[in-house]
């Protein structure tokens, strides 16, 4: 799984670098400004995938996280090739919001690695997947300009397509998850919000949902904004894409790192404790860069704060396991896929209006106060997993698993 999410992240991250020069070049058909169609590029995906993901998290509990995983690649593979063909900026961002509706390989992942995974080392193992998704995020951008800029636009779709097929084998071939369905009394028709309302209702995991939105929300509306204030640092233009993507590699590199070290770490002391120092971290890095006045400062600030959010991430997605029962995998990832999707949908938006309002520097005092609200919330709040909760052993090993 390791290795189908980077391939997986890789083929995603391949077309964002370019994706509103895609729309520029295709045009549209109805007479609507082009920056409206390449902002609805970005959040069209989003929106669709935050109706969808919960729908899938319950599927992938009644009928297995493999098979959804395999759903997710296979059906991304299919309709990013499709994109390589689009001829306007509405065919594209409706196969755009397709996408959304049929892939989200990353809850999927999580769902399945939760469910096989010995709990006692859950943040160790979400902090693998971490780390297959940042390193993918981290070469997909330069490999898709590099492709661009030598094949046209369309190839870096093609590749992306290969790629994801290619993770979906591997999850096909590699991964036996040994699922058993759930007993069910005949008749009995599954209940979609009765199992969402379940979990939002057990201690820990509505607050746990509220920091994830927090926290991809206060990383999210910063990004927008890096290479304005990157240009505004260098009192020029040339290289300011350069020295922006050192910037977000650096970010992303640090990230992984402290996705590992922080989320075993987690397992053996406490994850809400790396959560809330973590927060801290964050909120001590974020604060300062309002002040840089060159861009070798915000490169080291970002490059601490990269680590102290790679750590928050699979620190948060262990909480959500151990807050709720064995089975249930898919639908809290499923719900919080959608509740990270409701943030990248909205932190543009909220990242543009703070910037015309205080400023690019006012940005980065917001993201620090966010994070400080996470910090508060999960040290007042946020209750201690109990570690008496039985182990994940509802669903039978068959003859052969691994």
């Amino acid at each position: 799984m390791f290795f189908a999410q980077f391939v997986s992240a890789t083929g995603f991250s391949i077309i964002f670098p370019f994706l509103p020069l895609y729309v520029q070049s295709l045009g549209t058909e109805t007479g609507i400004s082009i920056e409206f169609w390449a902002g609805m590029v970005f959040s069209s995906q989003a929106i669709t995938m935050m109706i969808a993901s919960p729908i899938w998290g319950a599927l992938a509990d009644r009928h297995g996280r493999k098979l959804m995983a395999e759903r997710a690649m296979f059906g991304g593979s299919l309709i990013i090739l499709l994109m390589a063909f689009a001829r306007s900026a509405e065919e594209l961002v409706l196969l755009r919001t397709v996408q959304g509706l049929i892939t989200g390989t990353i809850p999927a992942a999580n769902a399945l690695v939760a469910a096989v995974a010995p709990r006692e080392r859950l943040g160790y193992a979400m902090g693998m997947l971490q780390v297959g998704f940042r390193s993918g995020i981290a070469a997909g951008p330069l490999l898709g300009g590099v492709l661009a800029d030598s094949f046209g636009f369309r190839a870096p779709f093609v590749i992306t397509a290969i790629l994801l097929f290619i993770a979906g084998v591997l999850v096909l071939l590699g991964v036996r998850e040994g699922f058993t369905p759930p007993d069910r009394a005949p008749g009995v028709r599954l209940n979609l919000f009765a199992g969402w309302r379940h979990i939002l209702v057990l201690p820990g995991t509505a607050l746990t949902f509220g920091l994830s939105f927090l926290l991809w929300l206060g990383q999210s509306m910063v990004w927008p904004i890096a290479p304005l204030f990157v240009e505004q640092l260098m009192h020029q233009r040339a290289h300011v894409a350069t020295t922006t993507g050192l910037i977000v590699g650096l970010y992303s590199a640090t990230g992984t790192a402290g996705a590992v070290y922080l989320g075993r770490m987690g397992d053996r002391l406490s994850h809400r404790r790396i959560l809330i120092g973590s927060a801290l971290v964050a909120v001590l890095c974020y604060l300062p860069q309002s002040l840089v006045t060159a861009a070798w400062q915000l490169l080291l600030l970002q490059a601490v704060t990269g680590a102290a959010v790679g750590g928050m991430i699979p620190t948060l997605s262990a909480l959500l396991v151990q807050y709720t029962r064995p089975g249930e995998e898919g639908n809290v990832y499923g719900l919080d896929s959608s509740v990270t999707s409701a943030a990248r949908a909205v932190a543009p938006l909220v990242g543009a209006g703070l910037a015309i309002v205080f400023g690019l520097r006012g940005i980065f005092l917001a993201a620090g106060g966010v994070f400080l609200v996470i910090m508060l919330m999960a040290s007042v709040w946020l209750p201690e997993p109990d570690p008496q909760r039985p182990a994940q052993v509802t669903e039978s090993k068959q003859p052969g698993d691994e």
